[in-house]
């Protein structure tokens, strides 16, 4: 995992839990044949693709989560 996209997520979804969630679902998502958002280079794993794709503002958490109602991806 390349710590400088993580960094760059970070900064976009602070929350880590949240962070966390949204990335783990997604490499579900790209492991199940969904294309990519962002460009892939060489060595990029599936997690880094999904920090890319949330740094990019491509991909992040819906604003409405709450215990009763869980967040949607």
């Amino acid at each position: 995992m390349n710590s400088q996209i993580l960094e760059e997520a970070a900064k976009v979804e602070p929350e880590i839990p949240v962070l966390i969630n949204i990335i783990s679902k997604r490499i579900r998502q790209l492991n199940a044949g969904s294309r990519p958002m962002v460009e892939v280079h060489p060595r990029m794993g599936l997690a880094d693709i999904a920090l890319a794709e949330v740094a990019a503002g491509r991909l992040k958490a819906a604003e409405n989560h709450s215990p009763e109602n869980p967040a949607e991806f």
